[in-house]
């Protein structure tokens, strides 16, 4: 069985509902996965998203600000949502994949929002910062997050790091830019080596060449020196690391009208 995840931080669903409905008649992902989506649960558009063919959908949001849902064609098992450092801001959620989705091996999925951090690198100074860092550590720190032997997981999301050199437009430029500076790496990688997760952008795409998922909204032409940075992520677990067939980053969807600053990123995976 095929497995088609697309993740997107699409920054206001309700607002960008027609540039979802375009991807998923572009891409058509069995599951979609956004995060800041910027509304209450009873707000979603969920009728939208059953007349494309999407019945269960997966809620944690909130107004104005954060939020995190899975849509699937696939039904759940189960879903759960966790809360980090102390804070109810709707940056997680994870569904579960099973017999009533005809798999023979369970297949759990993680999607995740990462705080941005701010401006200042500086936790004593920013505690948007501070409030990121603790995050990473907990992220690492929470076992139910990290599959061991032949457990099938899959963790997506804005994660809010580019951690390699050549994930960020100018490495040096950038060492003093929250998004790239060394203590947010270190933890975001810490994290991903602590649950032995195969990162399938960096798995699949040599470290010597630039991936971007994001470009700010500050430059009048994104394309003009092409200054963009890889926030968003799709790590497997190792039971599942042979089984990516293909991935693709959705460049186009930047020059979309009125896009996210975001681009959909998407895997394909053997999970029968």
């Amino acid at each position: 069985m095929r497995l088609v995840l697309t993740t997107w931080n699409i920054n206001s669903v309700r607002l960008r509902i027609d540039l979802v409905a375009k991807l998923i008649k572009q891409v058509r992902p069995d599951v979609l996965c956004l995060q800041e989506t910027k509304c209450i649960d009873d707000a979603f558009p969920l009728k939208r998203f059953k007349r494309l063919g999407y019945e269960h959908v997966a809620l944690n949001g909130q107004k104005g600000y954060h939020g995190v849902a899975v849509i699937s064609k696939w039904p759940f098992e189960e879903t759960n949502v966790r809360t980090f450092c102390d804070k109810v801001d709707s940056r997680h959620i994870t569904v579960a994949f099973g017999e009533k989705a005809q798999l023979a091996q369970p297949l759990v999925l993680h999607n995740f929002y990462v705080p941005a951090g701010g401006d200042i690198p500086d936790p004593a100074l920013n505690p948007k910062f501070e409030h990121k860092l603790q995050f990473l550590d907990e992220l690492k720190a929470c076992e139910p997050l990290h599959p061991r032997g032949d457990a099938r997981h899959i963790l997506v999301g804005d994660l809010n790091v580019a951690p390699h050199e050549h994930d960020v437009w100018s490495h040096k430029q950038l060492l003093k830019v929250v998004s790239h500076t060394p203590i947010e790496c270190e933890k975001l990688l810490a994290a991903q080596t602590h649950g032995e997760w195969v990162d399938v952008a960096r798995e699949r795409i040599p470290m010597s060449e630039k991936v971007y998922t994001w470009w700010s909204y500050r430059a009048a032409d994104w394309t003009v020196g092409d200054r963009g940075r890889r926030l968003d992520h799709i790590w497997v677990s190792r039971a599942l690391k042979d089984r990516v067939s293909d991935f693709r980053i959705l460049r186009d969807a930047r020059s979309w009208e009125r896009p996210s600053d975001h681009v959909p990123v998407t895997v394909t995976l053997d999970v029968s």
